[in-house]
């Protein structure tokens, strides 16, 4: 009996949650953070806004580009810095802008995700450090790092300009002094790797004026809006982190004149789990048409949303992967398509699809799951129509 009871807790609570985590909800959520991200990208309208994928892309229509901070490299006693998700275009960009304003969001009832917390200012430190060494061994070995011939006012000045370089690890208050420090012990490790790598550290140093330092931005923070200081005026190049959702982890109520719904804190995250098949791009592309919907039609409303641009897509060939024509009924030049023949009952089992085709001189495209094909030989257009 004891077990049955429980049993039938956990699918009662199963279905609340089902119930409270609509498509429409998770949409409303979006929508009514995506307004307080608005309101910060205006304070620092000269800055990029950046969206660290994939949660934080849903959050505006507005983004200049993206980047890829993954939370579980900050995650407590597995802090990482991955040479294989650099993000140098994020520090070049901020290097040539003066900063950048990078959001995201996160379902865990925390302030701010570890991507936020712990990942991006690993990122920041280690790129720093890596700088100013570059900058050290260049004044050291008598390479300036201006074009052409300098003086030696400007060797002086180079070399003050590496001596105030700030290498400090910045962490958020809530990272303990603990976890700070063993994560501090690992950062020459972790620029080691990055001189492994390759990266273009030389590029980075004539970009940056000043050193790359994170700020935190949640719907908690104060702001006065009469002393907002300019990007300018700091002694780093700023990348602000915009954590886009409510710190609380608990689904709240709430009522506008038309409708009832339950925000969602971090919404955006796991996209599988809810979003039907719609994207970012095409949520803002409707977003007015399905929040002004409600949520009785709103599933409906997201359904032909995406059908519409599946057919879209399939119509002009977006979606469909080309294949080369590797079938053993070909007979004579592999380029020559006049004598294949179609396969029975659309069976297309005994062709290669490649991605990579399109360099290929035999290639064909589907047109989505029709059975309508078009492609190039190595002298004509050719079209198969495949019934």
């Amino acid at each position: 009996m004891e077990n049955e009871a429980n049993i039938s807790i956990y699918r009662a609570a199963r279905t609340i949650k089902r119930r409270q985590n609509t498509l429409y909800n998770a949409l409303r959520s979006i929508y009514d953070d995506s307004i307080f991200v608005g309101e910060i990208s205006q304070l620092w309208p000269q800055l990029p806004l950046l969206a660290n994928l994939r949660c934080g892309l849903w959050y505006s229509s507005k983004f200049h580009s993206t980047c890829y901070f993954k939370s579980t490299d900050g995650h407590t006693n597995n802090w990482s810095f991955n040479t294989s998700r650099l993000n140098l275009h994020v520090a070049l960009l901020a290097g040539q802008k003066g900063g950048c304003i990078i959001v995201d969001s996160t379902r865990k009832g925390k302030r701010f995700p570890d991507s936020m917390s712990k990942t991006i200012p690993i990122w920041t430190c280690v790129l720093n450090r890596s700088v100013y060494k570059y900058r050290k061994k260049m004044c050291n070995g008598g390479v300036v790092l201006a074009k052409g011939n300098a003086s030696d006012e400007h060797e002086k000045s180079t070399s003050q300009f590496t001596a105030d370089w700030d290498c400090s690890l910045h962490l958020p208050l809530w990272v303990s002094d603990t976890e700070k420090a063993a994560i501090d012990d690992r950062v020459e490790e972790w620029i080691k790797e990055l001189d492994a790598s390759g990266a273009d550290i030389a590029s980075l140093a004539s970009c940056l004026k000043k050193p790359l330092r994170p700020l935190w931005i949640s719907q908690k923070t104060v702001i006065w809006l009469n002393e907002v200081p300019d990007h300018d005026s700091w002694d780093f190049t700023p990348i602000i982190l915009v954590s886009a959702s409510s710190q609380s982890g608990i689904i709240q109520n709430r009522t506008t004149s038309e409708f009832s719904w339950n925000y969602i804190p971090g919404a955006g995250d796991d996209e599988e789990s809810w979003a039907r098949g719609l994207t970012p791009n095409l949520f803002w592309k409707n977003a007015y048409d399905l929040i002004n919907s409600g949520p009785d039609i709103c599933n409906q409303k997201v359904a032909d949303i995406v059908e519409k641009d599946r057919v879209y897509r399939a119509q002009r060939g977006q979606i469909a992967p080309q294949v080369i024509l590797k079938s053993s009924k070909l007979s004579g030049n592999s380029s020559d398509l006049s004598h294949v023949e179609p396969p029975l009952s659309s069976d297309i089992s005994d062709l290669n699809i490649d991605l990579k085709a399109s360099d290929e001189s035999c290639t064909i495209s589907w047109l989505g799951s029709t059975n309508l094909a078009v492609g190039t030989s190595q002298h004509d257009m050719i079209y198969l129509v495949w019934n």
